[in-house]
């Protein structure tokens, strides 16, 4: 996910773009995508433009997420 954000970013400008998925898939029963579906719908319409990617209820810039595979989950890269 966070390579499709990086290839939109550099050609999608003055717009808001927000990617989002499921951890857990919609098979397993109890899948997260609905919820993050529901949340990236409420993300684009308050974020300036950019290409963000929502999960967990959470919202990252592009360029400053990261899948953490062993929690499970994306988290935001410290700026330096």
């Amino acid at each position: 996910m966070t390579e499709t954000a990086a290839a939109l970013a550099r050609v999608v400008t003055g717009k808001t773009v927000v990617l989002t998925g499921a951890m857990i898939p919609y098979a397993f029963g109890s899948s997260d995508g609905l919820f993050n579906l529901g949340s990236a719908l409420s993300f684009v319409q308050v974020l300036p433009a950019g290409v963000y990617l929502a999960m967990n209820g959470k919202c990252f810039p592009w360029d400053r997420v990261r899948k953490n595979r062993e929690r499970g989950e994306f988290e935001e890269i410290p700026s330096t």
